[in-house]
């Protein structure tokens, strides 16, 4: 990949289609099939390769856009997207999505990334196993139908981890559950910032009309859209049940609080009287009632119980054990 193309492929109109090498895509002509072209778009050669297909200067630009956001733009017959999908490379995090750029008209279909998406590796092996998209309209609504199941699995993860939470983290570690807790909150609200603006973009795309795009394509697209709108509902969810693990959990870990600072109360109770009288009795000056007395000691251990006894059961009275 050296030149930055990582697939080329005229579809042949039954769901397959033929391969084409970077030298062979100066080959390929109208007629020839739907051709779609993959990029990564920081190589020179494929900069170079996009800058000389005649499309607009707008589509130019935008295919080799290092910042992009969800979008949807229409430029004559053809139209201009900018998709995210869910980062499943290693070392990453899902929800540091990886943006996708694509142009689509009757006749081609240009797609360029840095970082890669294996929705597009989805997308080529059914080609070339023979059961893939049959042109233009097909392509694009499989490209963001597959795009929208993998965001889909990564919500459902963070459902059944907000479920793992709810059923049993609370019984955890508090700093373990504290920790998950964190995550899952940053992580949905991460996706949800993303995929609010993606389910309009979803929306816009279903609502265009150009020539090569059919009916029954515009409702794949329409029931994608519908399918983003409800991931998103999903996360609203999990944030919210995120912030009620996280409330009940501030409130175990409170009660816990309240209840050791009760018990270190009630035993300053009981022996702070008992640490005043051990005090006052222990200051080494004459007149110390019982000083020459050998059994005043044990009287005083007495009396020392009998006060204790008796906080007891002021306590006991009082409700306060």
């Amino acid at each position: 990949m050296e030149n930055g193309l990582i697939s080329a492929y005229a579809l042949d109109g039954f769901g397959g289609g033929r391969s084409y090498s970077f030298d062979e895509l100066k080959n390929w002509q109208l007629g020839a099939g739907t051709l779609w072209v993959h990029f990564d778009y920081a190589q020179a050669d494929s900069q170079s390769w996009i800058r000389d297909s005649g499309l607009p200067a707008i589509c130019v630009n935008a295919l080799l856009s290092e910042e992009t956001r969800p979008r949807v733009t229409t430029v004559g017959d053809g139209v201009l997207m900018s998709l995210r999908g869910v980062n499943l490379n290693p070392s990453s995090n899902p929800e540091d999505m990886v943006s996708i750029r694509i142009y689509a008209d009757k006749d081609r279909v240009i797609t360029s990334r840095k970082r890669r998406l294996l929705t597009v590796s989805d997308v080529a092996g059914m080609l070339e196993d023979g059961v893939g998209p049959k042109d233009t309209a097909e392509l694009l609504a499989m490209m963001v139908s597959k795009l929208t199941q993998r965001i889909e699995l990564f919500v459902d993860s963070l459902e059944e981890r907000a479920d793992d939470l709810e059923e049993g983290m609370l019984l955890a570690a508090s700093k373990d559950a504290r920790a998950e807790l964190v995550s899952l909150r940053r992580e949905s609200i991460i996706l949800r910032r993303y995929l609010a603006p993606q389910r309009e973009a979803m929306a816009q795309l279903a609502a265009l009309k150009p020539s090569w795009l059919s009916e029954e394509q515009r409702i794949h697209i329409r029931e994608t859209s519908d399918q983003l709108t409800r991931l998103i509902e999903n996360l609203d969810a999990v944030r919210d049940r995120a912030a009620v693990v996280h409330e009940e959990l501030a409130n175990q870990l409170s009660e816990q609080m309240n209840q050791r600072m009760y018990v270190l109360s009630i035993v300053s109770v009981v022996f702070i009287p008992l640490g005043f009288l051990t005090g006052l009795l222990g200051i080494n000056i004459g007149g110390i009632p019982g000083a020459d007395n050998s059994a005043a000691f044990m009287w005083f251990l007495g009396g020392l119980g009998v006060l204790t006894a008796i906080q007891f059961l002021l306590l006991r009275r009082f409700r306060w054990l």
